[in-house]
């Protein structure tokens, strides 16, 4: 028997690898609401689901604001909670039945490792090769007020009922930024905190755009969280900046400082600075037949790259050979716009940029001048595609395919012929026409 410790994104699709190739799987998760994981539960989805309520609120706002629509529109956040957690519960149906009908046995306990011993519900698993998906959790940072009412996580915010007055966010990340992006456009007063700067990591131009979807959000950069202020509930977030304290008053605190690797209950497995398992190039812990997959590995706390990890897991158990992760991982921000990209470590320049067209959601924002932008880079000699950046209302839905190109090495001179949908709101292809005409001319 193999034995899997998650139903997330790694964990599950490494079950169903396994169960297909007919081995005898068991995948315990203790989460009540059932498979899916962080993503289904408290993540991807969720983020999706109230970002989608956030836009339609901005795009009427606007549509308002020109005297279009008699009124402007409000949030029942109770209401999309509620709802929110009904359409969960569907998904998370039909995940747990695509499951089983896999072949894979899932137990709903919490399972414990003692190096390649499984324990749960009193009993001891015996295992040919066991995988922990166990995935990540909110960091909680080191703060005096963490535990008064009205402080959040992502994990928590379900328990949240109406939309807060003023919110403070701590941390300057993606979760930040959407969800500011979210409870501002539904009605909250809301100001990011953060330690050093908004979205650090990622390219300049991709910050820029963010910020101007965030224009309704105060943020602090540099910015040090001293404590969340109050007795009972929350009243204040005091905070220091150059040497100088303030507080700003507030009713509602969410934490998005990042994310940990979840090892609970699991011991004898070496882990790294950040509590992160450390795994070989086959997803081989310290623990002979004891693999690791997804967020419990670190970063980049990405879905997609948790399945991956928990397909290659899966094919390392199995003994097949693995295929290379790809070099260039699309990613997307989503607030009004969505901000997405991919950078091969090799890219160079600042690339061509231009202005995303108006098209199907930024009709309405030529006035505003806030329709994105596109960038596209290239590899001067070769014409390889190496990186690019999309803002636009559905950016994400080429993001995968940009990445595989420039995976693939695909200079931009065979996209000369390629035929966009019109009328579109991206105009990353109008930039490898563009492109590859200009090489033409070289």
């Amino acid at each position: 028997m193999i034995t899997v410790i998650g139903g997330g994104p790694a964990g599950r699709i490494a079950a169903m690898r396994l169960a297909a190739h007919g081995k005898e799987v068991t995948l315990f998760d203790s989460r009540p609401e059932g498979l899916g994981g962080q993503c289904l539960h408290e993540g991807c989805m969720v983020i999706c689901a109230q970002n989608d309520a956030a836009r339609a609120c901005d795009e009427v706002k606007n549509l308002h604001r020109m005297g279009i629509t008699a009124s402007a529109p409000s949030v029942d956040y109770a209401r999309l909670q509620e709802k929110m957690a009904d359409i969960q519960e569907t998904i998370a149906g039909v995940i747990d039945t695509e499951t089983t009908e896999a072949g894979v046995t899932v137990v709903p306990e919490h399972a414990c490792l003692e190096g390649k011993r499984v324990f749960a519900g009193g009993r001891e698993y015996l295992s040919e090769a066991v995988l922990i998906a166990t995935g990540s959790a909110p960091r909680i940072p080191d703060i005096p007020g963490t535990g008064l009412t009205g402080v959040y996580t992502a994990h928590s915010l379900p328990c949240l009922r109406k939309t807060p007055r003023k919110m403070v966010i701590i941390g300057g990340g993606v979760i930040a930024a959407e969800y500011a992006y979210i409870f501002c456009a539904i009605g909250a007063d809301v100001e990011i905190v953060a330690r050093s700067t908004l979205l650090r990591p990622f390219p300049g131009t991709l910050v820029k755009g963010v910020r101007r979807d965030l224009r309704g959000v105060r943020i602090r950069e540099e910015t040090e969280t001293v404590a969340i202020e109050g007795t009972d509930s929350v009243t204040g977030v005091k905070i220091r900046c150059n040497g100088d304290e303030d507080i700003i008053p507030c009713d509602t605190v969410l934490i998005a400082a990042g994310l940990a690797p979840r090892t609970e209950g699991i011991s004898g497995i070496s882990c790294g600075p950040n509590g992160e398992i450390r795994i070989n190039d086959r997803m081989e812990t310290n623990v002979p037949g004891v693999y690791a997959a997804g967020d419990v590995t670190g970063p980049p706390y990405l879905t997609p790259v948790a399945r991956r990890e928990g397909r290659r897991a899966a094919d390392a158990i199995l003994g097949l050979p693995l295929k290379p992760a790809p070099a260039c991982i699309p990613q997307t921000v989503r607030l009004r716009h969505e901000h997405s990209f991919a950078l091969h470590p090799d890219a160079k320049g600042n690339g061509i940029m231009i202005p995303s067209p108006a098209g199907p959601g930024s009709f309405w924002l030529v006035p505003d001048r806030n329709t994105g932008r596109s960038l596209l880079m290239t590899e001067k000699e070769t014409g390889r595609m190496t990186g690019f950046y999309e803002a636009a209302p559905q950016s994400s839905s080429g993001a995968g395919y940009l990445a595989y190109l420039i995976n693939e090495g695909i200079p931009v001179d065979a996209m000369e012929p390629f035929m966009e949908v019109h009328p579109s709101a991206e105009g990353i292809t109008w930039l490898m026409r563009y492109s590859a005409e200009q090489r033409e001319h070289q």
